[in-house]
């Protein structure tokens, strides 16, 4: 049997790598992302990966928001 199909047939997903995640979630949170790269996370990535690479994203998102809040409160 294919080391590259799982016991239910489906060709198993190898991931994308960290930094081809990170870029197609900012690409994503912006509204920006080639076919090309959305066809490639499709195919080879893992929806586990995404999603975890989202919500990390709109934290960071969040603090930055909040920091840039705090700032402009305490400076005015």
């Amino acid at each position: 049997m294919n080391d590259d199909v799982e016991s239910t047939g489906s060709p198993q997903r190898k991931g994308t790598g960290y930094w081809n995640v990170a870029k197609s979630v900012g690409a994503a949170m912006i509204g920006v992302q080639s076919r090309k790269n959305k066809e490639r996370d499709f195919t080879e990535g893992k929806p586990i990966h995404f999603i975890v690479g989202g919500l990390i994203g709109t934290a960071l998102f969040m603090l930055l928001v909040w920091l840039i809040v705090q700032y402009l409160l305490a400076t005015s």
